[in-house]
Parts: C-alpha cells; structure tokens; sequence
C-alpha cells in the first residue's frame, strides 16, 4: 500500500501566477517615472511571486525612493532586494516578492565584465517548499555565458539545498531560445515550449515586442501550464519591457 504522505501524487496541484518583470527603473516609454504605475500594472495582472529586474534604490535619478519596497508596499507583499550595483548611498538591482511566506536564501553578484549582474534565491511556501531564482544577465555575450554557467553551478540551480527539489527561475536572460547562455539552462530546467509546445513570448521592446529576452523555466514537479507577455492597457508604456506572466502548477 502506498503512504499518501510520501506519495506525492496523491496531493492535491495547485495554479499560481508567476510574473517576471523588466521595471526599467519604474521609467516608461513615454519618459514618466512612476514607480505606482509599475505597481498597478502587477496589481491588475494578480500574481503570487514576483520576480523585478533594474530597480533603483535610493538614487538621485529617481528621486531617492526605494522602489522595490515602495512597489511592495503598495501591493501588501513581503520582499528580497539585491543590488547587483552600489554607488556610495545608490543601489540598483532585483527583487522577489510575494505575499506567501518567503525566506530568503541566497542573494549574489554573479560574475560580470560589464555592468554588474545579480541574483537572488529565496524558498517561498506554497503548500510546501519552492525553490525561486530571479535574475538579470548581462548585455554582453561573454557575460551571459560566464552567468548561465555560474546559475547552472552548485553556487544556484545545483546546489544541494535546491537540487532535485521543486524550483522555478525567472528574469531578464538577455537571450533569445537558440543563444548558447539559453541552451546552457535549459539543459537543467524546462521552458514553456518544452512542456507546452508553445513559443516564448516576445517582451522587448514593449511597444512592438520582438524578441523573447524574458523567460519563465521550472524543474522537479512545477508544470508551465501558459506564458503570456501583457500587452494591453498600462504595460505598453510603464517600462520599455512587457510583464511576462506563467501559469504554473505545483
């Protein structure tokens, strides 16, 4: 006889929403700051965790608000930041978010010739233990490679407390399905035509969005059910990414 308590068949799945979101430090299209229009798109769109890239925090160009906590604020949920640069005072860097309990794990710079990049991982309780990486790579090929490999290493995605475990990664990859940094990741994670048959969708540049920069992967039980980039309403123009929204079910 099987011990339901170990079967984890026998338990129930559940759909949660699952946002990856480009900011452009809350500056839109039309050139507006507006770290509350950032905040009303998430709203609009309801998701359960949520991963932010290019947040600025405490900075002279953006009027010195911390907009990570600012956009938590608004939507009543808990939050990680890390900042992939610091200045003196100004940061700028990613966050995670969500109103279910979260413990923070691991928060890093990833390696970076360029403009330094970042990651966070946090483990989020969502009727059980899930395992949650948001992260922003680089704008040049050499770092993205370095980066991928660096996420796929024992540092991230490998590491013992994450391997073999329910998991989830998002962000701003700055790469396309066939680039070499996309392959790298998806040798240990599942995309959403991997399990859907269905394309990624194009986020960048929101105005007419061409190529597919922002991805949603998941391993070890979560299950891609749909990802779609928003496109309507505020999206088009609160940043120059658009929202990129999966429908995953663990």
């Amino acid at each position: 006889m099987i011990d339901p308590l170990q079967d984890t068949s026998a338990r129930p799945r559940r759909t949660i929403r699952i946002l990856s979101y480009n900011v452009h430090s809350c500056v839109g299209t039309d050139r507006r700051l507006d770290p509350g229009r950032i905040a009303d798109v998430i709203a609009e769109l309801a998701p359960d965790i949520i991963g932010l890239q290019e947040l600025d925090v405490g900075r002279k160009r953006s009027g010195g608000i911390d907009q990570a906590e600012a956009i938590a604020k608004r939507l009543k949920m808990d939050f990680a930041f890390h900042p992939a640069l610091s200045v003196e005072e100004e940061q700028y860097g990613d966050a995670l978010m969500t109103a279910f309990p979260m413990r923070l794990i691991k928060a890093g710079p990833l390696a970076s010739i360029g403009e330094p990049r970042g990651a966070l991982w946090a483990e989020v309780d969502v009727d059980g233990p899930l395992q949650v990486f948001n992260t922003h790579l680089g704008l040049l090929r050499r770092d993205r490679q370095r980066q991928a490999d660096e996420l796929a290493g024992e540092g991230w995605l490998t590491h013992p407390d994450a391997k073999g475990k329910p998991l989830v990664l998002i962000g701003d990859f700055n790469s396309i399905p066939s680039s070499a940094p996309y392959k790298t990741l998806a040798r240990l994670v599942d995309d959403v035509r991997s399990q859907t048959g269905r394309l990624a969708a194009p986020s960048f540049p929101s105005r007419w969005p061409l190529l597919r920069l922002d991805h949603v992967f998941v391993a070890h039980g979560p299950r891609i059910l749909s990802s779609e980039a928003v496109d309507v309403g505020l999206a088009k123009r609160a940043s120059d990414h658009l929202p990129l929204l999966a429908h995953i079910e663990i």
